[in-house]
């Protein structure tokens, strides 16, 4: 099965976008103008794309990506290593109140009584699902396994990432 098919699973990861590089950029207005965080996630988003992780998404409105990751650990590391020199700070790391953590470490436990047992607690700080810590996703079928239980996992993400009210 193709690991892109997989990501239509996946909706996790809350991945906020901070501050990033302060190089202006020309805008068709003729003058120079500082890029919004946005633009800057957005370049980034695009540098993750074409350095192997192809449903890598732009940034929501917020500037936040949301994203279930979909490749194997080696592909993640190799694109955002390529790609740090765009990351804004704040990517890939997700600070999350008290609440959200609490949210966060159910969202873990669902995800290990549904197949992952190898699945950690989410560090606060870190992203919620980092599949460099989940050695199974390596393996046959554990990128599948993994998205499966996300699917069903998925009502407990927007507490986590304190998107409910």
């Amino acid at each position: 099965m193709k690991l892109r098919a997989l990501t239509a699973l996946a909706v996790v990861a809350l991945i906020g976008a901070g501050c990033g590089l302060n190089a202006p950029s020309e805008t068709g207005t003729g003058r120079d103008e500082k890029p919004t965080d946005r633009d800057k996630a957005v370049k980034f988003a695009e540098c993750v794309r074409q350095h192997g992780v192809g449903d890598f998404p732009d940034p929501n409105a917020k500037g936040d990506f949301e994203y279930g990751v979909s490749v194997s650990p080696a592909a993640w590391k190799q694109a955002i290593d390529a790609c740090k020199e765009l990351q804004p700070p704040g990517t890939l790391s997700a600070q999350r109140s008290p609440k959200q953590q609490s949210a966060s470490l159910k969202f873990a436990q669902c995800i290990r009584e549904n197949g992952v047992k190898d699945f950690p607690d989410p560090v606060n700080g870190e992203p919620l699902v980092d599949t460099r810590r989940i050695p199974s996703t390596d393996g046959e079928g554990g990128m599948t396994i993994l998205n499966a239980a996300m699917h069903k996992c998925r009502a407990l993400v927007a507490d986590a990432a304190g998107s409910r009210p």
